[in-house]
């Protein structure tokens, strides 16, 4: 009987698996491997909120491998190693894999094909995690794109939605020995801080699922509004169940588009668009790293290497994490990305804005932070979205845009809910007088809530200045 490998890694899911339905399809056993190899991720070596995650999305997934006949088969250690071992353990005549497109996976991952097939091994890699390969899209120059609407504008000329791959009813699985137990990675934390994980993700497939359709059913038709309301659940909160592969991008699309056909509204085409270009800016953010992997770590604008960042204050640095800098919205955000994993777009923008323009900390200091605390800590999309606020990446908000925290918090959080929820000091304050607790000095003393940390519009200033020196 024929036999092949089928490599897991973040596309952790079943249906719409392009690897595992080509194995299946073609082989008549199949292993599915899951290895963990975290030092080959060096330097961005997965943070602790994600590796709770992973914890939590493998268990789901050997679940569901279980329902169907095979179960996961887990190692840790190196992954070629481990990947010929199992070839000659088992007799596979092949390996299977979906592709990763961050600087060091490319590299390993180019290494393992070359060498599998200088062993006699087939080695067939597949796109699951976007909706177009990093190099599908490319100027009439045949370049990278820098600019989103054009890269935007022929990527979704493009774009034709698929039924997505079911998933297979049975697998068939050879006999491995040597697997450990999920338990055994040491991937979840050994002080409880996660308790407000738990109480608002599900990871896996089926949790993934659960999300599409509550935002497809009940939120895609307010998108266009609702996306910008922190307080309100006006988004999908996929992103960690995209980062982890429990869904691809096509089975959103697919669904998406095939509610919007089937709707009277007009609101659900408007909403299921808006929505859809948020995944190309995803696309994008990927696209930027596969043509530029020094981002990750060096500005793209060269002109910023001689931008006069502040003297790194450890003090600051440590009060914009732990959400005690005194401007309500900027401390609720990061209250809530301690406490949940996860932060509002539009709170994401302005935390960013706040350390890399009022506090004129580089960029690479809040990238770290969130890579380590987001449990959707993506490599393309927390680089993009950092070098994007700070002015310094590719169709970046330019310098000089320094977001009000204030202001975006009156806007945007114009009752509190949000601010209060993760600020709960501020409960007796009302309306958008919370956004500015300082006014009312003696209600904010008995709240035990601190002053800001700094002048906005003095720092405003010195930001300016330093950014005219640069130029």
């Amino acid at each position: 009987m024929s036999v092949a490998l089928v490599w897991f890694r973040r596309d952790l899911r079943v249906a719409d698996h392009p690897a595992l339905s080509a194995a299946i399809k073609t082989y008549d056993r199949v292993l599915p491997v899951y290895i963990h190899a975290p030092d080959e991720e060096s330097p961005w070596r997965s943070g602790a909120a994600s590796r709770w995650w992973l914890h939590h999305s493998l268990s789901a997934l050997d679940a569901d491998l279980r329902k169907r006949g095979a179960a996961l088969h887990v190692r840790c250690g190196d992954s070629l190693a481990i990947l010929r071992a199992l070839v000659k353990e088992i007799g596979a005549d092949a390996v299977y894999w979906n592709r990763l497109y961050e600087p060091a996976s490319i590299a390993r991952d180019t290494k393992i094909k070359a060498s599998l097939r200088d062993d006699g091994i087939e080695a067939h890699s597949f796109n699951a995690a976007l909706l177009f390969d990093p190099w599908e899209i490319a100027t009439g120059e045949d370049g990278p794109y820098k600019v989103f609407t054009p890269f935007w504008r022929k990527a979704r000329a493009r774009l034709d939605p698929r039924p997505p791959l079911p998933a297979p009813r049975r697998i068939e699985a050879p006999r491995a020995n040597g697997g450990i137990a999920i338990d055994a990675l040491g991937l979840l934390p050994r002080i409880p801080w996660d308790r407000g994980f738990r109480d608002v993700w599900q990871p896996g497939e089926s949790g993934a699922q659960k999300k599409l359709r509550r935002f497809r059913d009940d939120a895609v038709g307010e998108y266009p509004r609702s996306r910008d309301i922190p307080g309100e659940e006006g988004t999908s909160r996929l992103s960690p169940h995209l980062h982890f592969g429990e869904i691809s991008p096509m089975q959103i699309v697919w669904s998406l588009e095939e509610a919007a056909h089937g709707h009277a509204s007009a609101k659900r085409p408007q909403g299921s668009e808006s929505y859809i270009r948020e995944l190309g800016w995803r696309e994008f953010s990927h696209h930027l790293l596969f043509h530029f992997p020094k981002t990750t770590d060096e500005n793209l604008n060269p002109k910023f290497e001689r931008f006069a960042w502040a003297r790194t204050s450890s003090a600051q640095i440590e009060r914009w994490q732990n959400g005690v800098t005194g401007i309500p919205i900027v401390d609720a955000g990061m209250r809530e990305l301690w406490t949940t994993g996860w932060m509002h777009n539009r709170v994401r923008m302005l935390v960013a804005s706040f350390l890399t323009k009022n506090l004129r900390q580089h960029w690479l200091v809040g990238a770290r932070w969130f890579w380590d605390t987001l449990v959707d800590a993506d490599l393309a999309n927390n680089t993009q979205g950092w070098q994007w606020t700070a002015g310094t990446g590719a169709d970046a908000a330019p310098y000089f845009r320094i977001f009000n925290p204030v202001t975006q918090g009156e806007r945007f959080d114009p009752d509190g809910d949000y601010v209060r929820r993760f600020v709960p000091e501020l409960k007796k304050f009302r309306g958008k007088s919370i956004h500015q607790p300082w006014l009312d000095p003696e209600l904010q003393k008995t709240s035990g809530y601190p002053p800001p940390m700094i002048d906005l519009a003095e720092s405003r200033a010195r930001a300016l200045d330093a950014y005219q020196a640069c130029k």
